[in-house]
């Protein structure tokens, strides 16, 4: 398939009208090419970058691509690995929603990183001192500027600034995660996802919690979500005020 990026269809849901047959022998036609080249042994490659786009290529010429394992059902379509949702939950959602546009993240993200984290508990606190939703190190936390660790809209805040600072340092979802997870000095190390298995199982983990996340946030939002006023910042890009604090 070359080097070209091509965006994924988010839900795999069919298409409808005249275009959807043609969408069909498409889609037949791009998982034919990748059985084909993974048959042949050249393998298919694939990185997410910091806009969530998932590109592909049979021959990568950019570093952040990574090799897929491929699944061949009768030597002809590679099938996808089953999508595992996350844990449902949509009381802060709002909160999420405010707080990951003001930074430029997208909610589904952060969200998976809150499920993954501390499956949505703010007095979640972690073996190595992590606290709170976001599971902030106490270092971290004070270079943030983050007094109230165990607040839910300053650790939300903290953590999504900490997250889009990830996304602009290496310029792709997979390594910004991993950096979240084990430390830019890790990722920078290893010139990629360190080969730790905790590190590895936890991008993926937020990985699949993200695509499920996704369409959370294009319906509408359930009322007891909603922040009944926009947060407030007496600093640029941080919220310091927003009707929900202390849930």
């Amino acid at each position: 398939m070359g080097a070209a990026g091509r965006r994924t269809d988010r839900d795999g849901a069919q298409r409808t009208g005249r275009a959807a047959p043609r969408a069909r022998v498409a889609t037949l036609v791009v998982l034919c090419g990748l059985a084909f080249a993974a048959e042949a042994g050249a393998g298919i490659y694939r990185y997410i970058d910091a806009d969530g786009v998932v590109h592909f290529s049979d021959a990568p010429v950019d570093p952040r691509y990574r090799r897929m394992e491929t699944h061949i059902d009768e030597g002809l379509v590679i099938t996808p690995r089953p999508r595992t949702r996350g844990p449902a939950q949509r009381g802060y959602d709002g909160l999420i929603a405010r707080v990951a546009r003001l930074h430029g993240v997208q909610p589904a993200l952060v969200k998976a990183v809150i499920a993954a984290e501390s499956n949505f508990q703010p007095d979640a606190v972690s073996r190595v001192g992590a606290q709170g939703m976001m599971q902030l190190m106490p270092a971290t936390a004070e270079e943030l500027g983050v007094e109230r660790p165990f607040g839910v809209v300053e650790n939300i805040d903290g953590g999504v600034r900490y997250l889009r600072a990830m996304l602009d340092r290496y310029g792709d979802v997979v390594r910004a995660l991993a950096a979240y997870n084990a430390g830019p000095g890790a990722v920078d190390r290893h010139r990629g996802v360190p080969p730790y298995r905790e590190t590895r199982a936890y991008v993926e983990r937020v990985l699949q919690y993200y695509r499920g996340y996704r369409e959370d946030f294009e319906r509408p939002l359930p009322p007891d979500s909603l922040v009944p006023q926009a947060p407030v910042a007496s600093e640029p890009g941080r919220v310091t005020n927003v009707a929900v604090e202390g849930r």
